[in-house]
């Protein structure tokens, strides 16, 4: 009964639950709605306001654009306004200029027709002068042939004559002061460049003779040179190929030859027997073949050092080998060595002053007188077996032509030709860089005066500075100032054919006329 009631009671507590349960959930909904109603109408209210908000905002931008477009629509229309306004300005201008230039045209063409006829007047009237004056010169002409006796052409053809002879001494005058003005300014600039060439080259003079002297330090050893019977004197001449002069000179002995090498030798293996003591043929022959090749070795040197001191590069050894025996040559007493070494100098420096090569100068100024030393004997001049020699060496071609062309015996062919015959000159003809035997020397002296006798109408010869120059005075009713000119020239040619002298020879030809009356 319990549990019945207790489960009737739990049945009626879950349905009054149930009820009670949805009486609460039908109230909540109902809430529910209205607060969905009252927020449904807020958002409404809300969206209204919004869309309003955003209505007048759209508005506003519309009604901006709309001024904004209409602005520019406005500032289109003026610019375009003001183009056209400007183009219908540029028109007007036109117009008025074009009328202008118009009334400008009009205006010239009249001026020009008016200048036209008064041209064609002028043109008739000249044209009729003209004639006039054609009709008079033609009278006066014919009036002139009658008082010359000449007709127009002759008279033409001698005006012709003595203008063409006016003119062809105008121009001899002109063209002689010009030849003579630029040989003036040739010759002070080829005076110069040889003064500076000469003022910087400072170079020692040495005259080789030939013989040389050994001294000794008593007569006692004389005899010992002799040797029994002059057998040692003898292999010793006969060794070196010097001649040993033993006479009464005190405490010396005199070695003559004109070969300085073979002096050299005689006298440096002379030196080594008096200092040894031994002295008899066979040691005399061992010592002369020591000092021999010693004598080389040097040569070789000298060669190598000279060109060291030149700048000179890749030159053959035979050429160098040359170059080192020219110490031991001398040319009318003027160490050959030394002399090459100054030309060298003088054509490096002289090659600068003109723009050429100098290394190339140098090389052949060094090389100019190599045909002086030749192994053996030779009939061709030392230019040309110079030139041979240095063309077998493989020389370039303007070393080559400039040693054959020292001396004239073939053509110059490069600038270095001649400067390396004004600098052997130089060197060569120089007081005191050389020295000849009184007698040749006053031959030579003779021989010059001679030749400028040999010719006609020479009065008087003089040949001065040392030979160097040869003054000769002709008879002036003999001889034409032109002539004389011809003579100073055939001259010099016949010296040059005919004579060996060094340096240079100057011929001066000198016609004087004399006026003389007296006054009684």
């Amino acid at each position: 009964m319990d549990i019945l009631s207790i489960i009737i009671g739990i049945v009626a507590g879950v349905i009054g639950g149930f009820g009670i349960a949805k009486f609460l959930e039908k109230s909540n909904v109902s809430n529910l709605i209205k607060n969905a109603k009252k927020e449904a109408a807020s958002i409404l209210k809300d969206a209204k306001v919004e869309a309003e908000a955003t209505k007048k905002e759209k508005i506003l931008q519309a009604k901006e654009k709309f001024l904004e477009l209409k602005a520019e629509h406005e500032q289109v229309i003026l610019a375009r306004d003001k183009k056209t306004a400007e183009a219908e300005k540029r028109t007007r201008d036109k117009e008025s200029q074009i009328s202008n230039e118009l009334s400008k045209a009009k205006k010239a063409t009249e001026e020009a027709e008016n200048k036209i006829a008064e041209f064609t007047a002028k043109t008739e009237l000249l044209e009729r002068k003209q004639v006039e004056i054609e009709r008079l010169h033609k009278s006066q002409i014919e009036q002139l042939e009658v008082i010359s006796g000449l007709s127009a052409e002759e008279a033409k053809e001698q005006l012709v004559e003595s203008l063409k002879a006016e003119a062809k001494t105008n121009a001899m005058s002109f063209i002689q002061d010009t030849v003579e003005e630029a040989k003036l300014t040739a010759q002070q600039e080829a005076k110069k460049i040889i003064i500076n060439t000469i003022q910087r080259v400072g170079t020692e003079e040495a005259v080789e003779n030939c013989v040389s002297v050994f001294n000794i330090e008593s007569d006692d050893v004389k005899g010992r040179i002799i040797g029994r019977e002059g057998r040692n004197i003898r292999a010793l001449e006969a060794a070196t190929g010097v001649e040993i002069i033993v006479d009464d000179t005190p405490e010396a002995i005199i070695l003559s030859c004109f070969d300085p090498v073979r002096r050299e030798i005689a006298r440096l293996a002379l030196h080594k027997l008096v200092t040894d003591g031994r002295i008899h043929p066979a040691r005399i022959e061992e010592v002369v073949a020591k000092t021999a090749k010693q004598i080389d070795e040097e040569i070789i040197e000298t060669g190598k050092r000279t060109v060291i001191d030149l700048g000179i590069h890749g030159l053959h050894p035979e050429l160098i080998k040359v170059v080192g025996r020219m110490k031991y040559r001398s040319s009318y007493g003027q160490n050959l060595l030394q002399h090459s070494r100054e030309v060298a100098k003088l054509c490096g420096i002289m090659a600068a002053e003109l723009g050429l090569n100098v290394k190339l100068a140098k090389r052949a100024g060094l090389l100019h007188d190599i045909g002086k030393v030749p192994d053996t004997e030779s009939e061709l001049p030392h230019a040309i077996l110079g030139m041979q020699w240095a063309e077998k060496y493989g020389e370039k071609e303007e070393v080559c032509n400039a040693i054959g062309a020292h001396h004239d015996e073939i053509e110059m062919k490069s600038l270095i030709s001649p400067i390396i015959q004004v600098c052997d000159a130089i060197s060569g003809a120089r007081p005191g860089a050389r020295r000849q035997v009184l007698d040749s020397y006053i031959q030579r002296l003779k021989d010059l005066e001679d030749i400028a006798f040999g010719f006609g109408g020479v009065k008087n010869a003089y040949a001065i500075q040392a030979g160097r120059e040869l003054r000769v005075i002709v008879e002036s009713e003999k001889v034409s100032d032109e002539a004389a000119s011809n003579l100073s020239f055939d001259i010099s040619q016949k010296i040059q054919t005919e004579m060996t002298y060094p340096g240079q020879v100057k011929i001066t030809v000198i016609r004087e006329t004399r006026a003389v009356n007296i006054a009684k």
